[in-house]
C-alpha cells in the first residue's frame, strides 16, 4: 500500500465533500438508524418564525425531529423580545408539534453565556460540558424528556 499525504492549510470543499460521503457511508452501512434518517422525509423540519407588526423578522426557533427526538438547532430572538414570555411559549409550541411527531426528547447545545439557565427552568438537564470552549466559558450539551 502506497501513499502520500499533503497538509493544506486552506478550505478544500470538495475534500470536506469528500470525507462527509465516506463518513456517510460508513453510517448508513453501520446503523439502520442512520439510513433511516437518510430517506426522503425522515427528518421533519420545524421552523416557527416571529415577526413585529411590519412584518420584519424578530427571533424563533429552527429544530428537526428525526429518531424519535426533537433536536433544536437554531434559538433566538432580538433584545426588544426577550424576558417577556415569548422564548417559553416558543420553545413550549415546538415540543408540543415534536411530541405529535413523535419525538419523545429534546435536545440542544448552548453556551454558558447564553441560554443554560433558561432551558433548565424549562426541564432541560447538562449531560455533557466542554469546559474553556470558548475559552473562559463552557459548551453544554442538554436534554429534556418529553413523555
Amino acid at each position: 500500500m502506497s501513499y502520500t499525504i499533503e497538509i493544506s492549510l486552506k478550505h478544500n470543499e470538495p475534500f470536506s465533500t469528500f470525507l462527509k460521503g465516506k463518513i456517510r457511508e460508513f453510517n448508513n452501512e453501520h446503523s439502520i438508524h442512520h439510513r433511516e434518517a437518510r430517506k426522503k422525509g425522515a427528518i421533519q423540519p420545524i421552523n416557527i418564525i416571529v415577526s413585529d407588526n411590519d412584518g420584519n423578522w424578530v427571533g424563533g426557533l429552527n429544530a428537526e425531529v428525526y429518531w424519535n427526538w426533537l433536536e433544536i438547532n437554531d434559538f433566538w430572538f432580538h433584545e426588544d423580545y426577550r424576558g417577556k414570555g415569548l422564548g417559553a411559549d416558543i420553545l413550549s409550541q415546538s415540543e408540543k408539534i415534536a411530541k405529535e411527531m413523535g419525538a419523545t426528547k429534546a435536545l440542544l447545545t448552548t453556551f454558558e453565556f447564553q441560554a443554560r439557565t433558561f432551558y433548565e427552568t424549562k426541564g432541560f438537564q447538562v449531560v455533557g460540558e466542554i469546559k474553556d470552549y470558548p475559552p473562559g466559558s463552557s459548551y453544554y450539551t442538554m436534554v429534556k424528556i418529553l413523555v
